[in-house]
Formats: structure tokens, sequence, C-alpha cells
């Protein structure tokens, strides 16, 4: 089957030519690239967020196989939704399931159900493929929509992501689809926002979650983050890094209920 784009043109420019020089003008030039197993990359429209979506893929060495793990924004399907088997098509051509992976996925995961459901409106996992297929000629993934906030599911899954991981002969990229802190004046967004990062900088799905709770930190995206460390613990990361961090005001000069935005990289040294 081939999914559909759900935002071109919304999020993202609908003409492949003009989506391609977008995403190049978003990436960074870097000298040395980290040695990462999980990255955390912002969803919201490209004019908002896409220069620090860029900084996040262009901060680490990218292998050929990623798992994508976003929000469920739209409520629809299965709690923890794998993509089944096929293709997303986006302005830029299609981009193929990594069905193998994700075989192993429901293989080592029962909680996890293959759903297309979940992912036909679903927008933060989209904006992230388009910048896979400028940087790599053939990118292959596998996709989960994650609609439950449940911490021992998403512990449950984050292991069972590293022991898929620890089964592939190649390397993996585990890509986490957040925004930060929603409608918040810039400078709250900002010491919210920070106390979430530190979390993750610290390896700490635990304590991410439980901020986010304590601290009424809109971080849509918290729940694939929480799976997404939890496996990056198990596979031996050794530490987080934040690699820039912005807000919509930046962009539309309105700092009074902004959008925070984050890229973030987990080391593996």
């Amino acid at each position: 089957m081939i999914r559909e784009p759900a935002v071109a043109g919304q999020f993202y420019p609908a003409n492949p030519q003009s989506l391609r020089a977008d995403i190049q003008s978003y990436l960074v030039r870097s000298e040395s690239l980290l040695d990462a197993g999980g990255i955390v990359a912002p969803h919201a429209g490209y004019v908002y967020s896409g220069a620090v979506a860029g900084a996040a893929y262009s901060a680490v060495q990218l292998p050929g196989r990623f798992i994508l793990l976003g929000p469920n924004h739209t409520g629809r399907g299965a709690a923890l939704a794998l993509h089944p088997a096929g293709q997303w098509r986006t302005p830029l051509g299609l981009a193929d399931i990594d069905d193998e992976m994700s075989k192993l996925l429901l293989r080592e995961c029962a909680l996890l159900t293959e759903d297309k459901a979940a992912h036909a409106r679903e927008h933060s996992l989209e904006v992230q493929v388009p910048f896979l297929q400028v940087l790599l000629e053939s990118p292959r993934f596998a996709a989960i929509c994650i609609g439950t906030s449940d911490y021992g599911a998403l512990e449950t899954l984050g292991h069972a992501l590293a022991r898929v991981i620890r089964a592939t002969a190649e390397p993996v990229l585990l890509i986490a689809s957040s925004d930060m802190s929603h409608y918040e004046r810039a400078d709250v967004a900002s010491r919210k926002d920070h106390y979430a990062i530190d979390e993750i900088v610290n390896l700490n799905p635990k304590g991410l979650y439980q901020t986010v709770i304590e601290k009424n930190v809109s971080m849509c995206g918290f729940a694939p983050a929480v799976a997404l460390l939890t496996a990056c613990r198990d596979l031996g990361a050794k530490e987080g890094r934040l690699v820039r961090y912005a807000n919509s005001g930046d962009v539309s000069g309105d700092y009074r209920q902004v959008v925070g935005y984050a890229a973030l990289a987990v080391c593996r040294s």
C-alpha cells in the first residue's frame, strides 16, 4: 500500500523543487558528526521549525535505516500503531517502509498493532520523511504512531526497540518527533522546555515523564521521547546533547504565545 501525503502544501511545500531547496537551506554543515542512537526533531510547519529539524539531522551520522516515533494528534487508530508494509509518498517521491524491521518490531512488542488509520492524517512523522529523502538515496523506515501516555507501555516499547536494533545487522537511528511547549510566553516556554530538555540530556526517561506532568510542559511528543530514551539507555547511550533550541516567535516576531522547538541527539560516545 502507498500512504499519500496528508500535509504537503500545508506544513511543507508540495512542489518538489521548492521542498528540496527549503530542506537544503535548513541543513547545517558540520566538521564532525555525532555518533547517535537517536534524535529528537520537531514537526511544526517548516517555516517555523524546519531550521531546528535541519540542525538535528545535520548533527548526526545517518544510517540507511530508521524507526520513526511520533505522537498521535488525531486520536485515530491503535494506541501503539505500526504502519503496515508499503511506501510513503512525498513530493520528492516514494520512501520505503522497512518491512523486515516492522516484522521484528511486531515480534518483539506484543503491544504494537499494524494500523494505517492512526497514520493516515498524522503529520508528526510525515514531515520527517522529506529530510531523509534529501539526505539519503534510499532511506528505509518503520513508523510508529503513539497514542498512549501510559509509562509502562512506553517502557515496554522502548525495551522492544532496543532488542530489535540489537538484532539488526545494519545501524538504525531512532527518531522521536516532538514540539515543545505550546502557546506560552517565550520566557515561560523556555523555562518549562529546559526542564524537559535536561531530563533528555541526562538520559532519564522516567524523569522526563514525571517532569512533563509535574511541570505542566505541553510537549506533545514526550511519549515517543520516553520510548526513545528507554531504548537508547538499553543500548548503552552515554549522553544527550541539545543541538538547537528556538521558538515560533523567532520567525513570527510574536513572543507572547510561542511553540518551542528542540533538536537533541542521544549519543553512543
